[in-house]
């Protein structure tokens, strides 16, 4: 990659909500990574609200403020990580951390990911704080939000349409037109949609880092991840069945569980992996790109992160998404299937042992994402590089970083 020395001393500020996930967090991290990896000098600084920040190793010119943890609850709600302080104070705690830094680091670029108020309002006051300065704010949306008309709901209660006219100059969604823009049918006003770049997955790449207290089998094997492990044991106890039934699978499977899943689940799951000659179970690693680059196939739920890092390894995948709290997922799965780039099994049925057997038996027969033909799909960090120069260096970057609905189709060779 290509550096720019236009952009010395330049600040990026970068805020995600989070909760118990890492979504947020790891494309957050990506994107902070591609932009002091393209341009010498330039400085970010991510604001997060992730318990496990500190388990990640970032670049130089790139440092975190943890800001404190809340936690999302299975209805949508929130509740503070700490118990001893509630969620009034823990969201008035959030949003001073949030705005003193903004005051502090005085970012040329404001970059907020998927809440356009932050979490329960608590970045507006910082958005105030910009507004007529020469800070450019951006807001940063997954591929997929929701049904559109649950969206629509929750943000005409909050007004979004306004929030996005009064405070932001863009809009910026981490995916491809083909998969589904999370704009339609909320009823943005056109001044509204006209700002909406859609940049293209982002790309992961796998770190020089080593994998410091980790074993990744030497033969082939299937990753079966859950991201963060919160809301995975379903997924995680219909795989292992199929692997406990002893109907032949071709591949043993790997199985991630995530930082966030309960202790009591884990050593449930560890327990009956142990009863097992094809299956291991490990809990976490801040390097899943080396160890899904390394598997056969992938089973995964379906979030965001996880489809950007199928897409980058290129690996054939079975998506067992959630419906609830949002149907992100599911939606997502489906579009994604209807495309050839993965397949997917319902986890709202009766989750049948003989199902996940015969759709792993199936798996790997599919063809690579790569080989479905549909172009542009991973220009996310290109785009965002050249819209930041655009942004706040007043020019324009290379030829080939254009938004993907700009590139003609004949100039990019498929997913790349």
């Amino acid at each position: 990659m290509s550096v720019s020395h236009r952009l010395d001393n330049a600040n990026v500020l970068i805020y995600s909500h989070d909760s118990f996930g890492l979504g947020h967090l790891r494309r957050c991290r990506e994107i902070a990574h591609a932009l002091v990896d393209h341009y010498k000098g330039l400085r970010v600084l991510i604001l997060s609200g992730s318990p496990i920040i500190g388990s990640f190793d970032f670049k130089a010119r790139v440092d975190f403020v943890r800001i404190p943890s809340v936690v999302k609850l299975y209805n949508g709600d929130y509740t503070s990580l700490n118990e001893h302080i509630d969620l009034v104070q823990t969201l008035s705690i959030r949003e001073s951390i949030i705005n003193h830094t903004a005051r502090v680091f005085k970012p040329d670029l404001f970059l907020v990911d998927k809440e356009p108020l932050g979490l329960r309002g608590e970045v507006k006051s910082t958005l105030e704080l910009f507004r007529g300065r020469d800070t450019r704010v951006v807001l940063g949306l997954r591929d997929i939000m929701d049904e559109p008309g649950a969206l629509k709901k929750e943000w005409s209660k909050r007004d979004i349409a306004a929030v996005l006219k009064n405070y932001y100059d863009e809009i910026w969604v981490y995916g491809h037109p083909t998969i589904g823009n999370p704009l339609d049918g909320v009823g943005l006003p056109s001044h509204v949609v006209d700002n909406l770049t859609f940049t293209g997955y982002i790309m992961r790449h796998v770190p020089d880092t080593p994998m410091a207290d980790w074993h990744v089998p030497s033969d082939p094997y299937v990753l079966v991840t859950t991201g963060g492990g919160g809301d995975g044991s379903e997924m995680i106890d219909w795989v292992l069945r199929a692997y406990e039934s002893g109907e032949p699978i071709p591949y043993p499977a790997l199985m991630v569980l995530g930082p966030f899943m309960s202790s009591d689940t884990r050593q449930e799951f560890s327990e009956r992996a142990v009863l097992l000659d094809n299956v291991q179970v490990q809990t976490f690693s801040p390097n899943m790109e080396r160890v899904m680059q390394q598997a056969v196939a992938v089973v995964a739920m379906g979030g965001y992160n996880t489809f950007c890092e199928i897409l980058s390894f290129d690996k054939k995948a079975l998506l067992v998404p959630r419906s609830k709290p949002r149907r992100e997922q599911l939606i997502r799965a489906e579009r994604a299937s209807e495309r050839g780039l993965v397949t997917y099994l319902d986890g709202d049925g009766e989750r049948s042992t003989r199902d996940m057997v015969i759709a792993l038996g199936k798996l790997f027969d599919q063809p690579l994402p790569s080989h479905v033909g549909i172009d542009n799909m991973l220009h996310g960090l290109d785009t965002i590089n050249a819209r930041v120069l655009e942004l706040i260096g007043g020019g324009s970057d290379e030829p080939d970083a254009s938004p993907v609905d700009e590139l003609p189709v004949s100039e990019v060779s498929p997913l790349y």
